[in-house]
């Protein structure tokens, strides 16, 4: 019953935007830190970006710094990631993540659970 799902996810062209939704059933979100990663195929998981379970505090990758905005809404137990200004390097599988024990991290083993990723496509 512990689970994340995303969704949001699809082939958008260079430029465009696209809202990903991160949706907990089993759990409530109200108090864990929330991550966003991406994977492209062949790469490293990388962390982009992610919320504090207390405060709202956020992080941004460099790379998607002005571009890319997290947020939480508690009463819908979910977390949404605003990317806009998408260029074909945003391509990816994207993943949220949640863990209880920690307040900001963007390293893949800090987190307890995890999406199946939603995939996001930008086309040039």
């Amino acid at each position: 019953q512990v689970q994340l799902v995303e969704s949001g996810g699809g082939l958008v062209q260079s430029g465009g935007s696209l809202r990903l939704s991160c949706t907990a059933s089993g759990f409530t979100l109200d108090y864990y830190a929330i991550g966003w990663f991406r994977q492209a195929p062949g790469k490293e998981r990388e962390g982009v970006s992610c919320i504090n379970s207390v405060d709202g505090s956020t992080y941004y990758a460099d790379s998607v710094k002005g571009r890319f905005t997290i947020s939480r809404d508690n009463a819908k137990n979910t977390v949404y990631l605003q990317m806009n200004s998408l260029k074909p390097e945003d391509t990816a599988v994207y993943y949220c993540a949640a863990d209880l024990t920690i307040v900001l991290s963007t390293t893949p083993d800090d987190y307890d659970y995890w999406g199946q990723g939603t995939q996001v496509t930008v086309s040039s």
